[in-house]
């Protein structure tokens, strides 16, 4: 019986599946354990990096409930000479949940993966889009 472990391709193109369809809880089984997150452009409120996926998990769990992801869109992925590195562009649109306020964010995700887990990722998400978001935090993340 052979086992197969999914490409960085596809791992990627799972986590943009789950995003829109799934249960967002599912999102961080595919990170490995001590996962390293950079997102240069984040705005206060936001954590510019996350290290471990015990730390990715906890920080869900508070923005859990806050809104809703609908549908991924504008999906392109990249294959680079770098066999464990895949660049992502991708818009995710969702729901803030008090209220129904709709929103769309804009990705660029730089992931390496290794053995079908995300170790690392460079996550470029345009900061104006992500308002809406900061404005249904009870308190900041990176408090």
């Amino acid at each position: 019986m052979s086992t197969h472990t999914r490409t960085p391709r596809e791992t990627v193109e799972l986590l943009i599946r789950i995003t829109a369809e799934g249960d967002r809880s599912q999102l961080a089984d595919l990170y490995a354990p001590d996962v390293v997150i950079d997102m240069p452009f984040t705005r206060p409120g936001f954590p510019g990096r996350t290290e471990g996926n015990d730390s990715m998990r906890t920080r869900m769990k508070a923005v859990s409930g806050l809104w809703s992801y609908e549908s991924v869109d504008g999906v392109v992925i990249h294959e680079t000479a770098d066999p464990e590195v895949v660049i992502a562009e991708f818009r995710v649109h969702g729901r803030i949940t008090a209220g129904g306020e709709q929103f769309t964010l804009t990705y660029i995700m730089v992931s390496r993966v290794v053995d079908g887990l995300i170790v690392s990722s460079s996550d470029y998400g345009n900061p104006l889009e992500s308002e809406v978001l900061l404005a249904a935090l009870p308190r900041p993340l990176d408090a």
